[in-house]
């Protein structure tokens, strides 16, 4: 057995922006372990929020390369790693191997099905005119997510967007973006614009407002949530939770995370960084149980994998067992 990685750049189709960065490309780690003939793969997209680069996330990966190879068991991985992306990358290729030794779906291994859910599309952050004609030009997809950047431009590009899409279901993720003071003017706004679902408006422990005020739209922890052992701590504060294997370290966790945000009555979000399709496949094991599933990912970049996801419109098929699972 081997365990490889390498790192790949997938170009944007244009600008993508949120509060705290803009980028042109997206850089992944691929990592590629050979059994035999057979081969499994996982990707993960580093993110600095956490810290992550691609180049720390090729040299942990590396640091337990040996040690997988040894014993590629998904339970003894979730002790050489903590949550993140390297172990993400990781458990999913195990996953994916897994599957293909067995000759079976993954799905069959985590006694689940694939549904073929709507995906969120990606409105980038910008001015409200800009944003505007984004949402114009995506206006007959059934679920937009906004990027917001904080201030009373907010308040616009909210209002700007509804007017361009008047029928879509509009989510709006602040990404950690907001002030306290701003609260009251930015939650009318996206009253008044029928959003459905506001994401981690304020800075990860700085959001104690959460917890005094009422509110008709769902609030969803994002940066505020990487694993299971977050979610106890987020109930008087959050609705709602994203899962991204990413955060979480790889599929197995996020199953576990999905599990017991459900059991405390969390609703669910299933995320993901900017990624290619062999990165979005293993999330779409969690859409089923979701509310809404933000799997845009290779829609935004401007080519994906050889063999990649079919999105129908907004609509996720099932992944080719080619590219994953």
């Amino acid at each position: 057995m081997e365990l490889t990685c390498k790192i790949e750049t997938f170009p944007f189709k244009r600008r993508f922006a949120i509060s705290r960065s803009t980028r042109t490309e997206t850089r992944v780690v691929t990592v590629t372990i050979h059994s035999g003939d057979k081969v499994g793969r996982g990707e993960c997209v580093p993110a600095d929020r956490y810290g992550e680069t691609v180049e720390g996330v090729v040299a942990e990966v590396e640091l337990v390369a040996r040690l997988v190879q040894n014993c590629p068991d998904r339970g003894y991985l979730q002790t050489l790693l903590p949550p993140g992306a390297a172990r993400n990358a990781i458990d999913c290729a195990l996953w994916d191997l897994e599957a293909k030794r067995g000759g079976h779906r993954c799905l069959e291994q985590a006694g689940l099905y694939w549904c073929e859910p709507v995906t969120a599309f990606s409105i980038s952050l910008d001015d409200p005119v800009v944003m505007a004609s984004a949402a114009e030009r995506e206006a007959t997809r059934p679920l937009l997510k906004l990027k917001l950047g904080g201030g009373k431009e907010d308040e616009a590009r909210v209002r700007a967007v509804r007017k361009a899409a008047p029928a879509a279901t509009l989510i709006v993720d602040a990404n950690e973006s907001w002030k306290e003071e701003d609260f009251p003017l930015l939650l009318g706004a996206c009253q008044k614009a029928d959003v459905k679902w506001i994401e981690q408006p304020f800075p990860a422990g700085a959001d104690g407002v959460l917890r005094d005020t009422v509110r008709t739209i769902p609030i969803c922890a994002d940066e505020s949530i990487r694993d299971r052992s977050d979610l106890a701590g987020l109930r008087d504060r959050y609705d709602a939770v994203n899962i991204k294997l990413d955060k979480a370290g790889g599929l197995t966790e996020a199953l576990e995370t999905m599990t017991q945000a459900r059991a405390l009555g969390f609703r669910i979000l299933i995320g993901s960084t900017v990624g290619t399709s062999l990165a979005m496949a293993p999330a779409l094991l969690l859409a089923k149980d979701a509310e809404y599933v933000d799997l845009d990912g290779p829609l935004l970049l401007d080519r994906d994998r050889e063999v990649g996801l079919v999105y129908d419109g907004s609509i996720i098929r099932p992944p080719d067992g080619r590219l994953w699972g």
